[in-house]
């Protein structure tokens, strides 16, 4: 774990972000408060989404596009 004062993490902040990436940092205030910044990994995208299971062919599919064009 590495701690950084508030001043030096403001002026080193790539170095504060890489060294996250490997472990714990900790930022210290002159209050006494602290801060911990570790990386957060997300394990896919938002957009990522899981397909369902239908019997609804690809003509059900495209003829139900176009009667709702219709409309």
């Amino acid at each position: 774990m590495k701690v950084y004062t508030y001043s030096q993490a403001r002026q080193r902040l790539s170095e504060v972000l890489d060294t996250a990436r490997k472990e714990e940092v900790i930022i210290k205030r002159r209050g006494g408060e602290a801060y911990s910044v570790v990386l957060k990994r997300t394990k896919k995208s938002p957009f990522d989404i899981s397909g369902i299971k239908t019997k609804a062919t690809t003509r059900d599919i495209v003829a139900a596009v176009r009667e709702c064009r219709k409309a």
